[in-house]
């Protein structure tokens, strides 16, 4: 199984945070809810209120193999102005591991030249940010070691996609079928 990090800053969208974690979690991966806030608890763009399994500082990223990143507002522009984030994006890139975004946040990947040569999508608002990617009009796109998803309505197939990727296609299917999700 893999270990997952879900980033939450202050003004995430807590449909899309919420979802994955959920899905993924019923999969049986390890998922930690980490807060990049410094507090233990976080709020959503909708004040919505969670706590957090990790810090930011408490993360050991060897051990992590996927980067969630929510989208909602303000919660992307405070996860891009975090600078020691932003570096575990970069690193995690590099080294072809897989990075996640949704909503606003490939936004992020765009602005980081991270979607060049990449079919991506993402709110419809933020398409012109995916700078240098194919941009469609999917709920979910895998391309190699990055997901895109569009927004909240496609937090179950952005969920989906990412167990697709670390499970296979069948175990997607069968979650979808479970939770009476019909893809």
């Amino acid at each position: 199984m893999s270990k997952i990090a879900v980033f939450f800053a202050t003004g995430y969208e807590e449909i899309e945070a919420l979802t994955v974690v959920d899905i993924l979690r019923r999969a049986g991966e390890t998922v930690e809810m980490v807060s990049i806030t410094g507090e233990r608890t976080v709020t959503s763009s909708h004040d919505v209120t969670v706590e957090m399994d990790l810090l930011f500082s408490e993360v050991d990223f060897n051990s992590v193999d996927v980067l969630v990143l929510p989208g909602g507002l303000p919660g992307t522009t405070n996860l891009e102005a975090f600078a020691p984030l932003m570096e575990q994006v970069d690193a995690f890139v590099k080294a072809g591991k897989l990075v996640t975004a949704i909503c606003a946040a490939p936004s992020i990947l765009g602005h980081r030249g991270h979607l060049k040569g990449k079919t991506a999508c993402s709110a419809l608002s933020f398409e012109d940010h995916l700078e240098g990617a194919k941009v469609v009009k999917e709920p979910a796109v895998i391309d190699g070691d990055i997901i895109t998803g569009r927004g909240m309505g496609a937090a179950v197939p952005f969920g989906l996609a990412i167990l697709e990727k670390l499970q296979g296609k069948e175990a997607a299917q069968a979650m979808a079928e479970k939770i009476v999700f019909k893809m």
